[in-house]
């Protein structure tokens, strides 16, 4: 027998699928376990999760690599008042090409995107994509921050984006929604998580516009 041990929910993620249906083409018995994930655990912020549009993987830009397919679906969840999760980029055990010209394999350290940097690429995507008068991603946007989500040191943050951009999240692993409509009952649990809430040297961590 061969299992596949996974972070999360492994039908949360098309890779996976994708390995059911050629396992299963191939006549070879699957058996899918749950897990945990993320895309429930975000609830944990007061976010109804039935408010929830398409979710969105953000990369980590690089200097000539720079891509916003998640912009539009972001534009469209905030069309209809719906909230984006935002599912941040992890590198585990990336090749340094550096290595491999020299003819030696070798690894990158590991590196996972934090809320902040989210933001910042968010605002760039807004800034290259946008159309005027129908901005989707402002400084001034709501939005929760989420980091280790469901472990005792986990830690959510509600605000703007402006005032998110200066918190200190912590270690990994970081994740973001962006506010659409926000009823009532949800605004009252987020409220609990309010950026005004965090000692002053938490809360301006880093300077305006986050960390370099």
């Amino acid at each position: 027998d061969v299992a596949f041990l996974v972070v999360g929910d492994p039908l949360c993620a098309t890779t996976h699928t994708d390995l059911m249906l050629r396992a299963r083409e191939a006549h070879v018995e699957v058996r899918v376990v749950h897990n945990a994930s993320v895309m429930g655990a975000a609830a944990s912020c007061g976010l109804q999760l039935y408010q929830f549009g398409q979710t969105v993987s953000i990369p980590f830009f690089t200097e000539d690599w720079r891509p916003t397919s998640f912009y539009p679906k972001a534009k469209y969840n905030a069309g209809g008042g719906m909230h984006t999760l935002c599912l941040l980029d992890i590198k585990v055990k990336e090749p340094d090409f550096a290595g491999l010209v020299k003819g030696k394999l070798t690894y990158l350290p590991p590196r996972f995107m934090t809320v902040n940097t989210a933001i910042q690429q968010l605002l760039e995507a807004e800034a290259r994509d946008g159309v005027e008068g129908e901005a989707v991603v402002t400084p001034e946007c709501l939005g929760v921050g989420m980091a280790r989500l469901g472990q005792p040191t986990q830690k959510i943050v509600f605000g703007t984006l402006a005032e998110l951009l200066r918190v200190d999240f912590g270690p990994p692993l970081h994740s973001l929604a962006l506010c659409g409509h926000v009823h009532e009952m949800e605004m009252e649990v987020l409220r609990l998580h309010s950026v005004e809430l965090l000692p002053e040297g938490e809360r301006f961590a880093f300077p305006e516009g986050g960390p370099p």
